[in-house]
């Protein structure tokens, strides 16, 4: 520890004195220090508060996050898996197409009807949440403001709605009763707009579609999957003329026709036709085979003996720890008759679509389960599907036999979810995929990012990019502007006070000199200037700050009106002062060492031959 009469202690309570001694022009130095403060200071905040309440207009409003689709196109629930684990997705769900999302809705109290929109929500939907409402359950539903107006309808109300659909010429309705959970601020939108969970949209656009809503009592149609094939076997006991060979691929949806041999027919269907039969096979190459191409190739061979059968390859079903691949095959009497082949114990293929119950099959003998005992098969596609089939007996082959009709629901299954319904105990389509998204990323800061992102593969969205790349815009513009303001005001600053301490110390020479025959070494010569231009520049920090409060307060009363409660105009960020004390001060202490460089060189013996 330094004594109290340390030149360390010694030289700035010295260095203090001096200034306060000269007061004037200590005054004038704080003065010129806080007339280049406080207007860096301003314009520093002028810069953080234009743009941040900018930002925070277009943060606390969810549009300027939104990012909407401009086409309709298919969205599979993997798509939407994927996205949502993006960086910067906030929220994300499935919409459905706009035909589909318009509810009728009563209004009293003369029961007259309007059109409102259906649009689905989920929880953590910022729209809503950010707007005075609450995600809806099942049940409920959340209006915006012109939508309440129009139906009179507040929180807490019941809200009447209709769906309508046009099905074998005639229109059908359903009306189903909807709990007001909320209405949202007028700032979510101008539209009449009805908020629903998506299973209840879901079920509004299965109803218009055809299809029935049981959870829900809407009558209607069960998706049933159609059954395709990756082509067909026709068997005939004499060769097809060429023209009518050349007349199978016209108009029946196959794109090719050829001869094949005994063995490619049991590679495909486990059997061999008899000697002499001729055989053919049927391609699509570009599409699958559908039931309406079998009968238009059945319509061209009336008159003719032959066996048409569809195929489907590279089905791989398991049941437990097995794995097989089945063949699929469905022949009546009449065409096992003409083949020497023994009839399946189910249907032939006329109908080509299965009732209700479970599936039979044909297992093979050397491992064949009882008689009537049932299975349960497992078979991957887009999701797996889980089915029971019945052992309806045995089969020669070494794998599964299977109605080819199930075997085509499966190749179905590759490209489309399909599912069993152990109810009905009949396979149903499953959705494949949705129409839309409503998307919001969690800042501003991330709409660009994801729409280009999204853009990259190929979905036209639209977003509020060029209001955000405008303030972004701004900012940079002010950032810049700032710091070259910054740059001349610190210049202008750095040389008043290199200018005034360096003539302080000429001033005070023969005081320096004097220090310096008392004791005092150069070092603590040195620090005298340092002193006074470290005080010069706190006080002047503290005028600054003065002066900032004081014209702050003047623009953001000038500009009250334009601002909501909470926003300012001009306003410096807390994590800034400490930052601009510390540039202050080093950069007093730097333009101080000039003249304390100065004062080192003052010899002593000059103030002796002065004296």
């Amino acid at each position: 520890m330094s004594r109290p009469d340390s030149p360390l202690r010694q030289v700035p309570l010295l260095a203090a004195a001096h200034l306060r001694h000269e007061w004037i022009l200590t005054l004038c130095l704080v003065v010129a220090l806080a007339a280049v403060i406080a207007p860096l200071l301003v314009l520093l905040g002028l810069k953080h508060g234009t743009i941040r309440t900018l930002r925070e207009r277009l943060v606390q409003d969810p549009v300027f996050r939104e990012i909407r689709p401009t086409q309709t196109r298919v969205f599979s629930p993997q798509w939407f898996e994927d996205v949502a684990a993006w960086p910067g997705v906030g929220f994300l769900t499935p919409t459905i197409l706009p035909l589909s999302s318009v509810v009728t809705v009563v209004l009293p109290p003369d029961r007259k009807t309007a059109l409102f929109d259906l649009i689905p929500t989920a929880a953590g939907d910022p729209l809503i949440l950010e707007n005075g409402g609450i995600v809806p359950e099942d049940g409920q539903v959340v209006l915006t403001a012109e939508a309440a107006r129009l139906a009179g309808a507040g929180p807490g109300d019941d809200l009447e709605v209709r769906i309508t659909r046009t099905r074998g010429g005639r229109g059908e309705t359903v009306t189903d009763r909807l709990r007001v959970a909320a209405v949202l601020d007028a700032r979510a939108g101008s539209l009449p707009r009805v908020y629903a969970p998506l299973a209840f949209v879901l079920d509004v656009e299965a109803y218009k579609e055809g299809y029935a809503a049981p959870a829900r009592g809407w009558p209607g149609e069960t998706p049933r999957p159609y059954p395709s094939f990756d082509g067909a076997l026709l068997l005939l006991p004499e060769p097809l003329p060429p023209i009518v060979r050349s007349g199978l691929v016209i108009n029946t949806g196959f794109g090719r026709m050829v001869e094949i041999g005994r063995e490619r027919v049991r590679k495909l269907l486990g059997r061999v036709p008899p000697d002499g039969f001729a055989c053919y096979e049927l391609l699509a190459p570009a599409s699958p085979v559908t039931p309406s191409s079998l009968r238009a190739v059945e319509q061209k061979l009336r008159g003719y003996r032959r066996v048409l059968l569809p195929y489907a390859r590279d089905i791989v079903v398991s049941v437990g720890e097995r794995r097989f691949s089945p063949v699929g095959l469905s022949l009546d009497e009449a065409q096992a008759a003409l083949l020497g082949w023994t009839a399946t114990p189910w249907p032939g293929l006329s109908g080509l679509s299965r009732e209700g119950g479970v599936p039979p099959c044909l297992w093979p003998a050397a491992e064949s389960p009882a008689v009537g005992e049932t299975l349960q098969v497992l078979a991957p596609g887009t999701a797996e599907v889980s089915f029971p089939v019945r052992v309806a007996g045995t089969t020669a082959l070494d794998r599964p036999v299977l109605p080819v009709e199930l075997m085509g629901v499966l190749r179905t299954a590759t490209q489309r979810a399909v599912t069993f319904d152990p109810a009905s105990q009949t396979f149903q389509m499953a959705r494949g995929g949705y129409r839309g998204f409503r998307l919001y990323a969690k800042t501003i800061d991330d709409v660009p990012g994801l729409y280009r992102r999204l853009k990259d593969q190929g979905v036209e969205v639209a977003a509020q990019v060029e209001a955000i790349e405008r303030i972004r815009i701004l900012d940079r513009g002010l950032s810049h502007l700032f710091w070259l303001i910054a740059v001349l005001g610190v210049c202008g600053g750095t040389g008043v006070l290199v200018s005034s301490l360096y003539a302080a110390v000429d001033r005070l020479r023969r005081d320096l000199g004097v220090l310096r025959l008392l004791g005092f070494a150069r070092g603590h010569v040195f620090f005298f200037p340092v002193v006074q231009g470290l005080i010069l520049a706190a006080l002047g920090l503290a005028a600054g700050f003065v002066g900032y409060a004081a014209l702050a307060e003047v623009i953001d009363h000038s500009f009250a009106m334009d601002l909501a409660p909470g926003e300012a105009f001009c306003i410096l960020p807390g994590s800034h002062v400490p930052l601009v004390c510390l540039s202050t001060i080093a950069l007093a202490g730097l333009a101080s060492l000039a003249a304390a460089w100065r004062a080192t060189g003052i010899d002593p013996a000059e103030v002796i031959r002065e004296q």
